[in-house]
């Protein structure tokens, strides 16, 4: 469609917007006892909500496995009444396919096939079928029914479960080897909100735009105002800043964290140093007591082939291996350009015995566990580069040599959680009063269920099966709050999607196992608010949080017209006529009533101070009369003052509001065209019982010139 098309059809009746289409891309067991969540005896959220088992969790993604024991409905009750929804048949996927258990399924590729052609059904399937795995994966970690023996390739083993064992599934199938695109996604929103949803997962992330351009913030606005909670990740593009996606504030954007298990392999060095590194890898071990030739074809090794640059080999990239230069070899491989579990499978068809995954200086010391094709292992950047080293100082007479030593299974690993390297990071690109991400949950080295006709490395060659499979990414994190959601809104049904969010955040925590702030895994240092937002999730304190920062539509809408949206813009985004009347009142868009404050100032050196101000109103959700008393962390260089100091509730759903006072000291010395400081401090409420923890951050930018 030409832009004047565009334009003129965006001014027909009955069309809201016109939006281009975008391509999406997927953000991709142990985690319910680390999260508290223990089967037996019930924990007291699983307890009070039945397993969720009168709630529905939507999965926008890639479709489900139908047959796949997480989903058997063994033991569930009828299907919730309220259920409106399908369930769609197609190659693979026949009519009684859904259950007590998955109670809908249906598949969106109108707009991929627009755009792309035709669907080639040789390579893909015209159903909600999951040929891909990751929709199955995410699936299970939100509602999987508990599943025994569970384990990938012989590590992780024990009791698989999802957050809320009980939920009932219903699986929107959008993403397809072309990608995901928004047509699709907006049209899978619209479908689960009339099909009577009540929790929306979307493991799916791209480019940030205004939210009236954004199918994502689009879909799930409509999704919250029906008052479905949305979940969605924060993506993969950490640990550089800037680069959280999924940003609505009426979305729980979720990043990731590690929990307190870890699968060592490490590597052996002919020197006598040993390398720390991590692997899944499950299949015939190296020969013990062997030390293998090591090879980096990024050195002047030769192991690159003929028709390859060095830089390509390096990366192991397809076709780049000489494989007279590495058979029966252990090579090393730059992390980079194309899939880790690709590299292994380059390194294997060259005739390599084993492959070595190193990280570059980007991506720093964050490893990420892979279930490889032959014996594999990941290691960290400063490993990385003592490995290089290692094989560039080697000589003909004496070669580099190495093994790879497998571990299996470790649990109780501290410090613990640490916030995955790959995790996305704020201040949020589009809206920077809102901060981003909300929290963190689980996504690193997650065991989840598998199609059966899927291997675990996700490619073509991989010719084994199991059951489940250890996966890492924001789309792992993201159901584990969807789950964790539908469990809240069970005990607690008259709460809105914004109550449930703010319960999760406020009652996050920022320790780890170590009782010491959260780290950082890609540097090992002390992490911040834009690595973890209001910290880890906790779904015990979750529960119960004494109060709840509440926001309605119009709410959001006030905050739409205070970034100062025309109303065409907000149409857009609401689907109806925008009122901005009462935005005034409300003051500026930081004045949203969001579990976190976030201001920023702009250092142009004309004051000596800089300040502003945040609104905020709270409910009592703590079962009746309460005094909670106001305790300030500034912010350093920072004054933080909050009036009145005691809020005294007299009965339960009460609101009370307070303000929150931010005076900022300009920086002492003169600022880096473009640099800003970033300083992180909390406003909590206690009243004995609960403590209600709200974020502050104070962002200083300094002019690009």
């Amino acid at each position: 469609m030409s832009p004047a098309a565009a334009a003129a059809l965006a001014e027909a009746p009955g069309v809201a917007a016109v939006v281009p289409e975008r391509v999406r891309q997927l953000a991709t067991t142990r985690s319910p006892r680390f999260l508290g969540l223990l089967s037996s005896p019930p924990s007291a959220l699983l307890a009070d909500s039945d397993f969720g088992s009168d709630l529905v969790i939507a999965i926008i993604d890639t479709g489900i496995s139908p047959t796949h024991r997480s989903f058997h409905d063994r033991g569930l009750g009828p299907v919730p009444s309220k259920w409106r929804g399908v369930c769609s048949s197609g190659p693979g996927f026949p009519p009684n396919s859904c259950n007590r258990k998955l109670v809908g399924a249906r598949f969106f590729s109108a707009g991929y096939e627009a755009t792309s052609g035709r669907m080639n059904e040789t390579a893909e399937v015209r159903s909600p079928l999951d040929t891909d795995g990751h929709g199955t994966h995410t699936a299970s970690i939100a509602a999987g029914r508990y599943v025994f023996p569970a384990s990938t390739l012989g590590y992780a083993r024990g009791v698989a479960a999802g957050m809320a064992p009980k939920a009932r599934l219903a699986a929107y199938k959008v993403c397809w080897v072309g990608g995901c695109f928004d047509s699709d996604i907006l049209a899978a929103f619209d479908a689960a909100v009339a099909d009577g949803v009540d929790v929306v997962s979307l493991s799916v992330g791209g480019v940030v735009v205004p939210y009236y351009l954004d199918a994502i913030a689009i879909g799930a606005f409509g999704a919250t105002e029906a008052g479905i909670v949305v979940s969605a990740s924060a993506g993969n593009g950490g640990p550089g800043g800037l680069t959280v996606t999924n940003v609505a504030p009426w979305m729980a954007t979720v990043g990731a964290g590690s929990m307190d298990r870890a699968f060592p392999a490490n590597v052996q060095l002919g020197n006598g140093q040993v390398l720390d590194g991590v692997s899944v890898y499950g299949g015939p071990a190296l020969q013990s007591g062997k030390m293998y030739e090591l090879v980096y074809a990024g050195a002047s090794s030769g192991a690159a082939s003929s028709a390859a640059d060095g830089y390509s080999a390096s990366m192991c990239l397809d076709g780049s291996l000489d494989p007279a230069a590495v058979r029966g070899k252990i090579v090393v491989c730059d992390r980079g350009v194309n899939s880790r579990a690709a590299k292994g499978d380059v390194v294997h068809r060259a005739g390599g015995i084993g492959m070595v995954l190193a990280n570059g200086v980007f991506d720093g010391e964050g490893l990420v566990a892979d279930c490889h094709v032959l014996p594999a292992t990941a290691v960290g950047a400063a490993a990385g580069d003592k490995l290089r080293k290692y094989i560039g100082s080697s000589t003909r007479q004496a070669p580099a040599t190495g093994t790879i030593l497998f571990e299996g299974t470790h649990l109780g690993v501290h410090p613990a959680p640490v916030v995955a390297a790959f995790s996305a990071r704020g201040p949020n690109p589009q809206s920077p009063e809102i901060l981003k991400p909300d929290l963190i949950a689980p996504g690193l080295n997650i065991l989840a269920a598998w199609p059966s006709g899927v291997g675990p490395a996700g490619i073509p060659s991989d010719g084994r099966r199991t059951e489940f499979n250890i996966l890492s990414g924001t789309s792992m994190a993201c159901p584990h709050i969807s789950g964790l959601a539908a469990l809240l809104k069970a005990a607690h049904p008259t709460w809105s999607p914004a109550a449930i969010k703010s319960a999760l955040m406020t009652t996050a925590y920022i320790k780890d196992n170590s009782n010491g702030t959260m780290v950082d895994e890609s540097t090992g240092v002390v992490a911040d608010v834009f690595d973890f937002g209001a910290g880890h999730v906790d779904p015990m304190r979750a529960m119960d949080p004494g109060l709840v920062y509440d926001i309605t539509p119009v709410d959001y809408v006030n905050f739409l017209c205070n970034l100062n949206y025309t109303e065409q813009n907000i149409r857009a985004i609401t689907r109806r006529p925008a009122d901005c009347r009462g935005a005034r009142r409300a003051g500026h868009a930081g004045n949203l009533n969001y579990p976190s404050m976030s201001a920023t100032f702009a250092a142009d050196g004309t004051r000596a101070t800089m300040k502003t101000h945040f609104i905020r109103t709270v409910t009592n959700v703590g079962g009746g009369r309460a005094v909670y008393r106001a305790t300030v962390r500034s912010p350093e260089g920072c004054a933080v003052t909050v009036q009145p100091r005691q809020l005294a509730f007299r009965r339960d759903g009460q609101k009370l509001s307070f303000t929150v006072r931010v005076e900022a000291a300009a920086p002492a010395k003169k600022m880096e065209p473009g640099s800003s400081q970033v300083r992180s401090g909390a406003v909590t409420w206690s009243d004995g019982r609960h403590a209600v923890n709200t974020p502050v951050v104070v962002t200083v930018q300094a002019p690009l010139q």
